[in-house]
């Protein structure tokens, strides 16, 4: 079911990409938006405008809009972070040059924002969450310079970069079909819990994923030293037991910490354990926010298979 709303959107995004100029502006957004995903946020937008009886093809604008938005920002993140590789191909800095991909980058974010007009209660929506993903980003590289960073201030971290954008999917979705306040909130929630429980489960992959599924090298942030909520909470564990095995490794250099080792370490203090009832935690509140929306049983199917689907993820 899942692949319908799927199709429909790249038709349009492969549409929209063949009236675009052909040129040194483009290409790079191009590239980007054509490398393999699963579209979640778009196809959230079309399944809320669907879920409150919309006509989802109006709202195919407003999908490609979230869609540059979130590859703006990746393209963007990707020069900041240094990183070579995205989704397994050269980042655009890479492929081209650190100035064309900031350019082209920029160039998305006004095109996403030519799409988002649709209605005035639309583009407020947008404005809202896009400024909340960049508080987002804010936060995360500044977790990079702080050596203790609690537990909340990385959920708010990730809710703002990661959740609040698929909150605003759903909810762009939910307007264009005219949805009330109430119902628009409850399917933000929804969103915002899935947008949660989806970066938890990301860390937790990230740590103990099959590497030949993830196509990632087992406990790359580990190594990195990247502030994830399981080394926070195992770091703040250790601390309380009296223990330094994590602390010990993260004084050392990236390519000389023992990842099988803190791995262990991880595991010792319980702290995936934890993100594991946490992130049953943020899926039941979603459930409860779903249940709340007073519409069909069989309206709500396709959004449900869209949840289960993010649960039931091994990469």
């Amino acid at each position: 079911m899942i692949r319908h709303y799927q199709d429909l959107f790249e038709q349009h995004l492969n549409a929209w990409c063949a009236r675009s100029p052909q040129n040194g502006l483009y290409a790079p957004m191009h590239y980007l938006l054509r490398l393999p995903g699963k579209r979640v946020r778009p196809v959230a937008v079309l399944m809320g405008c669907e879920l409150f009886g919309g006509d989802m093809r109006r709202a195919l604008d407003v999908a490609l809009g979230i869609e540059l938005f979130h590859n703006f920002t990746l393209m963007h993140d990707d020069i900041m972070d240094a990183a070579p590789l995205r989704r397994g191909r050269p980042t655009v800095h890479e492929a081209w040059s650190t100035n064309t991909a900031i350019l082209s980058g920029d160039a998305m974010l006004v095109e996403a924002y030519r799409l988002m007009i649709t209605t005035p209660q639309v583009l407020e929506t947008f404005s809202r969450y896009a400024l909340q993903v960049c508080e987002g980003q804010q936060l995360d590289m500044d977790f990079e310079r702080t050596v203790e960073v609690p537990v909340a201030a990385y959920m708010e971290m990730i809710r703002l970069k990661t959740a609040v954008l698929l909150s605003c999917a759903f909810e762009c979705g939910a307007i264009i079909a005219g949805a009330d306040a109430a119902d628009r909130e409850r399917i933000g929630v929804f969103g915002e819990r899935l947008g949660l429980a989806f970066q938890l489960r990301d860390d937790l992959l990230d740590a103990f994923g099959d590497p030949a599924t993830t196509g990632k090298q087992q406990g790359g942030d580990l190594r990195a030293g990247k502030k994830t909520y399981l080394l926070i909470r195992a770091l703040e564990i250790e601390k309380a037991r009296g223990e330094e095995v994590l602390l010990e490794q993260l004084r050392l250099a990236p390519e000389e910490r023992d990842v099988p080792f803190m791995l262990a370490g991880l595991e010792r203090s319980g702290a995936p354990e934890e993100a594991t009832r946490l992130i049953a935690e943020h899926e039941r509140h979603g459930q409860e926010a779903m249940d709340a929306i007073q519409v069909p049983k069989e309206s709500k199917e396709p959004v449900l298979q869209l949840a289960a689907a993010l649960g039931a993820r091994v990469h």
